[in-house]
C-alpha cells in the first residue's frame, strides 16, 4: 500500500511540472505569477479536468490573464467602502472544517448604480480575502447567497450565474457548498430550467431561512397546572367537592355511580372551579351544552370496557370511580387487558411503514440538513471592524496597516520646536 501511495504522488508531482513547463513554453512568468502557481493551485486545476495536462494548462493560462486583467494584485479594501459599511459581502467566520463562511448580502438596486466590473472587483476581492484566512490544511470556502433583499428572480439570476462562473473558471476545487437563502417565488422555476449548464449547480443548494425558525412550542407545563385530571387522586387533592366531579375552566362533568347508567358524565358549562387557569370569558360561544343534547363520549377505548378472556363480567365505567379503601387480596386484583394491536383496516400504514435508516431523505431535507451548521454565521450581525481585522496587506488597505489609535494630526516643523 505504501509503494502504490508513492507512485501516485510520483505522477503528481510529475504532472504538476508537466503543467508548469507547458506555461512557461507560453510566455515567462512573473514572480507572483510564479507564487500564484504553486502544486496546491496546479493539483485543483487538474482535478477539475480529469488529470488532463493540456486542458489544465490552458484554464490556468487563461485564469492567470484574467488575474492581469482585472488586477487582482493591487485589490484594497479603500475601493469598496461602502460595501463595506453596508456589509454587502464579507467572511462571516469559519465552520468546524476552519472553512471560511462567505456571505453575500447584495441589494437588487446594487446593479442599477453600479457597473458588472466593479461588482466583479467586490466578488473577487471577497474571495481573496476569504483565502487569506484559510489554514494551511484548507482549500475550500462556502458561500452563503442572501437573495431575500431582491424582488425580481431574473435581477438575482444574472448575479447568481455570474459569481458560479467565475468560481467554476478562476477558483476551480475552492468551493464545498453554496446556499441561496430566501429567493424570489419564481427562482426555483428558472433555476431548474439553468442548473444543467451550470457546472457547480450540484453544489449549489436553495434553502429558506423560514424553516429554521424557532417552533411556538409550549412543552413547560408547570407554570399552567391543571385543575383536575381524570385519574386523580382525593387524598393529594383538597377539594370542597363531592368526590366523582371534576372542573375546568372551560367545561365541568359530572360522574354518575350507576353501573347501568347510559351517560356516565354528562357537560355543564358552569364553572365550579375555585382556581381558574389561562384566560377566562363570560361570553359563551356556540349552544349550550346541558344533560339534554350532550353527547356521552368514552375516554377509553371499548375494549376496555368490554373485557375479554376473564372472569370479570359487568359494565366498566367510561371514568374511573373513586379509588376504594378497603384493600383486595392478591386473588382478586383487577387486571385491565391491554389494548389491542392495529389491525390492516384500522391502520394500513404500519404494514407499509419503513425503517428510519432505510428511508429516503428528499432534497429539501438534506439542504436543511446541510445548511443547519452555516445557520449561526447567517444570522451573526455584521461588524465591520472585525471583518476588517482578518484582512493582511496589501488587501486590507491603508486602514488595516495604520491603526485608529496611532493616528496624529501632521504637525510641521516649526511646531514641533
Amino acid at each position: 500500500m505504501g509503494k502504490k501511495e508513492q507512485i501516485n504522488d510520483h505522477k503528481d508531482k510529475e504532472r504538476v511540472q508537466a503543467v508548469l513547463q507547458l506555461l512557461k513554453k507560453q510566455g515567462p512568468l512573473t514572480l507572483k505569477q510564479e507564487k500564484f502557481c504553486n502544486s496546491g493551485c496546479v493539483e485543483r486545476f487538474l482535478k477539475v479536468k480529469g488529470e488532463n495536462v493540456k486542458k489544465a494548462a490552458k484554464q490556468l493560462r487563461n485564469c492567470l490573464a484574467w488575474r492581469d486583467s482585472l488586477g487582482t494584485d493591487h485589490l484594497i479594501a479603500d475601493e469598496f467602502s461602502a460595501e463595506l459599511a453596508e456589509g454587502a459581502a464579507y467572511v462571516s467566520g469559519h465552520d468546524d472544517e476552519s472553512r471560511p463562511v462567505v456571505i453575500f448580502r447584495i441589494k437588487q438596486d446594487y446593479q442599477k448604480f453600479h457597473s458588472q466590473k466593479l461588482f466583479t472587483r467586490l466578488l473577487v476581492f471577497t474571495l481573496e480575502v476569504a483565502i487569506q484566512t484559510m489554514a494551511k490544511s484548507v482549500e475550500q470556502f462556502v458561500v452563503l447567497f442572501d437573495a431575500s433583499f431582491f424582488r425580481s428572480a431574473s435581477a438575482f439570476m444574472n448575479i447568481l450565474l455570474a459569481s458560479l462562473k467565475i468560481i467554476a473558471d478562476y477558483y476551480p476545487g475552492r468551493l464545498h457548498k453554496a446556499f441561496v437563502i430566501d429567493p424570489p417565488s419564481l427562482f426555483s422555476y428558472l433555476w431548474k430550467g439553468v442548473k444543467t449548464f451550470v457546472d457547480l449547480a450540484p453544489l449549489t443548494m436553495v434553502v429558506s431561512s423560514l424553516d429554521f425558525e424557532e417552533s411556538l412550542e409550549f412543552n413547560d407545563f408547570t407554570a399552567y397546572p391543571r385543575a383536575a385530571s381524570l385519574r386523580f387522586n382525593p387524598s393529594s387533592i383538597p377539594s370542597s367537592g363531592k368526590i366523582g366531579s371534576c372542573s375546568s375552566s372551560r367545561f365541568s362533568f359530572t360522574v354518575s355511580h350507576h353501573f347501568d347508567s347510559v351517560k356516565p358524565w354528562y357537560l355543564s358549562l358552569t364553572d365550579t372551579s375555585s382556581a381558574k387557569v389561562g384566560p377566562t370569558t363570560t361570553q359563551v360561544l356556540g349552544p349550550a351544552i346541558s344533560p339534554l343534547n350532550a353527547r356521552s363520549y368514552s375516554f377509553a377505548s371499548p375494549i376496555a370496557r368490554s373485557p375479554r378472556g376473564n372472569n370479570m363480567k359487568g359494565f366498566f365505567p367510561s371514568t374511573p370511580l373513586p379509588q376504594k379503601t378497603q384493600e383486595l387480596e392478591q386473588s382478586e386484583i383487577l387486571r385491565h387487558p391491554r389494548a389491542m394491536r392495529p389491525s390492516f383496516f384500522q391502520s394500513p400504514a404500519m404494514f407499509f411503514k419503513k425503517d428510519n435508516n432505510n428511508c429516503h431523505i428528499s432534497r429539501a431535507d438534506k439542504c436543511r440538513e446541510s445548511f443547519q451548521p452555516f445557520l449561526k454565521f447567517y444570522r451573526r450581525p455584521y461588524d465591520e471592524m472585525i471583518y476588517r481585522s482578518k484582512m493582511r496587506p496589501p488587501l486590507g488597505g491603508l486602514i488595516s496597516i495604520v491603526s485608529p489609535h496611532i493616528r496624529r494630526r501632521h504637525m510641521s516643523v516649526s511646531q514641533r520646536f
